[in-house]
């Protein structure tokens, strides 16, 4: 089951970041097979599916394992699309994290996940379409990629406490060099930088410029919310959601910028109750951490939102007929 795979906006500035690494976007295209004319298009979009094809083209044309260091670590504001551009003109890291996490998926089909405590501040990259791994490319580009925006907005050499992703680089001393510390394997792709420097002044900081883009980056949102049917909004919603246990009706109604009872109006005219949906979600994203991860039962329902593990076994036995052990064991004999 796809947790979304709704079109979002592709910013034409990765025309300009592929041409200056040296990579040919008509092959890039036609590897990828993508619409020749896309980055020409007024309007141009894809799919997740299309998106991890795009990235598995970039990295084979390139035929460099470094190409999401060189990308990351090179881009500049100039080359930003506007809600980064926008990001840049926040105090700190923690507002322009704050800021990308509420327009992220303009860009991207993914959600960030902030989390920010008096010792330290945490990033973890959630990809939307649980139905398929992203490509090894397009996760490292994204932990280089914030790294770089925290250089660049304070000017410092901002080096993260830690970093995770899924799938570890074959080139660790290029990585670690870059990052000042190794890249260790986690289940998603997360940075953690100390709350010194995620508070750090960027020196970008605008907040004119800022309120002259949000007015702008709240009306695309708000087109992209229009065309998603409601149990898509429900769903970004609750991946966003369920790591802090805020699965209720409520708290998704308020993040939808309605009430519970209108928000559970509108799933009833698409056929659909909000428990239905949280559950699918769940299954969804049960299903992908049994597959792609070592987590326990324990660790996985608590990202689902439960509070107790017990309840998680329950309620996935109720969905698919087994437990969560035997699922995982069946996964990766199909695998």
């Amino acid at each position: 089951m796809t947790v979304s795979n709704k079109p979002f906006n592709l910013s034409s500035s990765w025309r300009l970041v592929l041409h200056d690494i040296g990579v040919s976007i008509a092959n890039v295209l036609r590897r990828s097979d993508l619409p020749a004319d896309l980055f020409a298009r007024e309007r141009c979009s894809l799919t997740s599916d299309e998106y991890f094809r795009l990235w598995n083209a970039i990295a084979a044309e390139s035929n460099d394992p470094l190409v999401s260091l060189r990308i990351g670590s090179s881009v500049s504001v100039e080359a930003f699309d506007a809600p980064l551009f926008a990001a840049t003109c926040s105090a700190d890291l923690n507002a322009a994290l704050a800021r990308i996490s509420q327009y992220k998926r303009l860009m991207a089909p993914m959600a960030l996940g902030v989390a920010v405590t008096d010792h330290d501040t945490t990033l973890r990259i959630e990809f939307l379409d649980k139905t398929a791994t992203p490509p090894e490319a397009l996760l490292l580009l994204e932990l280089v990629f914030f790294v770089q925006l925290a250089r660049i907005g304070t000017r410092q050499q901002v080096r993260p406490l830690e970093v995770l992703c899924p799938v570890v680089p074959k080139q660790r001393r290029e990585y670690t060099q870059y990052f000042g510390t190794p890249v260790r394997r986690g289940d998603v792709p997360t940075l953690r930088f100390s709350a010194a420097d995620a508070s750090r002044p960027f020196l970008t900081a605008n907040e004119g410029m800022w309120r002259f883009f949000e007015k702008d980056l709240k009306r695309r949102l708000a087109d992209l919310d229009q065309a998603a049917s409601v149990e898509e909004r429900v769903r970004a919603a609750l991946l966003e959601l369920l790591p802090g246990g805020g699965a209720t009706i409520d708290s998704v109604a308020k993040k939808l910028g309605t009430s519970g009872r209108t928000l559970q109006r509108r799933l009833k005219a698409e056929s659909l109750s909000f428990q239905n949906v949280l559950d699918h979600t769940r299954e969804a994203l049960a299903r992908h951490y049994l597959k792609t991860s070592a987590m326990t039962g324990a660790e996985i329902s608590f990202l689902l939102g439960y509070e107790d593990p017990n309840s998680f076994v329950r309620a996935f036995s109720q969905w698919t007929g087994t437990t969560p052990e035997r699922a995982r064991r069946d996964l990766a004999d199909a695998h």
